[in-house]
């Protein structure tokens, strides 16, 4: 049980790489709290975690707006007292490609104040439990799209590139508190968002990963469960790539 007994956050846990999370966590020991702006899909994941034995706990949140981050880590504490383990991963994604001087300054705005800030108002109530706790680990969900660019996907990039650079100031400005923050970053996965993007024909984007399939969200909780264990002890600061080869390539 890699994550036996710690107290996580799972944002946008409700579907995607977050339900897959959140379920992974949970079947490693773990109690998880998740964050999610639906609440039927938050509950349902909350349900599939209590079916399966574990501890689940859903509090609406809405990443985007620093009150409701503030509260979720505030829940988490009341409940359970401390917080361990946190996986930022709520997000969203553009499901249409627009170059930059066509870019709505409403859309540019709404994606960095949840791909973002989201993260960042996040880490900043974590952080601040994570030290009364004694020590935690975190995991952001970036992208590849945070260490390459794809025209098209201007606020989408800027905000992963923006994650990759939080999680590394935060890696530095807490390594003696005995907090470890790292980032994973996932290649094409089929998630809901993907499926909107390429109304579900996955061969719109398999050309492109040299292994020629998308990931399973499974495939990127593996690696989030490594970053928050102890088998990644050692690693702070530091990028986890989950793409298929499309780094490499």
């Amino acid at each position: 049980m890699l994550l036996d007994n710690k107290i996580a956050i799972v944002t946008g846990g409700g579907s995607g790489i977050g339900r897959a999370a959140a379920l992974a966590m949970a079947a490693e020991g773990a109690v998880v709290v998740i964050g999610n702006r639906s609440a039927d899909k938050g509950e349902a994941v909350c349900h599939e975690i209590a079916q399966a034995g574990g501890t689940a706990l859903f509090h609406r949140t809405d990443c985007s707006v620093a009150a409701d981050c503030e509260a979720l880590v505030a829940r988490a504490e009341k409940e359970y007292g401390r917080l361990d383990l946190a996986f930022n991963n709520a997000g969203m994604f553009h499901e249409t490609l627009v170059p930059i001087h066509e870019m709505s300054l409403s859309e540019f705005d709404r994606g960095i104040d949840l791909n973002l800030k989201g993260i960042f108002y996040s880490m900043k109530y974590e952080l601040a439990a994570m030290l009364r706790a004694g020590g935690g680990v975190i995991c952001n969900n970036a992208s590849i799209y945070g260490v390459k660019g794809m025209a098209g996907l201007n606020w989408y990039t800027a905000a992963k590139h923006g994650i990759m650079g939080l999680t590394k100031c935060a890696a530095l400005e807490y390594a003696e508190k005995n907090i470890r923050v790292n980032v994973i970053c996932p290649g094409n996965t089929k998630t809901p968002p993907l499926d909107a993007a390429t109304g579900g024909n996955d061969e719109l984007l398999t050309g492109i990963v040299p292994m020629k399939r998308l990931a399973r969200s499974e495939e990127i909780a593996d690696g989030v469960v490594f970053l928050l264990s102890d088998k990644s002890s050692y690693m702070n600061g530091g990028a986890l790539n989950v793409d298929g080869g499309m780094i490499a390539a």
